[in-house]
């Protein structure tokens, strides 16, 4: 029976590495849609805050208003933030299991090893 359960084990394994294979690649491309919905909201914030300085807005109103005529931006830019973070973070979790997995079959490998040396004596 421990025999099938490290098969088990093993298996899990290897298919959470997949998961994590295949994970860093989607990983890499929510950074990179994170960095880019930065930088679009950063520009259409100077430019907004370039407007309101156009039309001879009050000083102290042009942060609040410049980020309320880019919250499209300002929403765009969360959502790629926390998309990327949540997908971060379930990347953690599956190496966490892995990582725990791996500890199992090595502490069942070697209960193996020691129950085939006490048959031996």
């Amino acid at each position: 029976m421990p025999e099938l359960e490290l098969v088990e084990i093993q298996k899990e394994i290897y298919q959470s590495s997949l998961i994590l294979k295949q994970g860093s690649s989607i990983l890499f491309d929510y950074a990179r849609s994170y960095a880019q919905a930065q930088r679009d909201y950063k520009i259409a914030l100077a430019k907004a805050i370039l407007d309101l300085k156009d039309e001879k807005m009050n000083i102290t109103l042009i942060p609040d208003l410049a980020k309320g005529r880019v919250s499209e931006e300002l929403y765009m830019r969360d959502l790629a933030e926390l998309t990327y973070k949540s997908a971060k973070d379930r990347m953690d979790a599956i190496q966490a299991q892995m990582n725990g997995l791996q500890t199992i079959s090595k502490f069942m490998k070697e209960v193996e090893g020691n129950e085939t040396i006490y048959r031996k004596t």
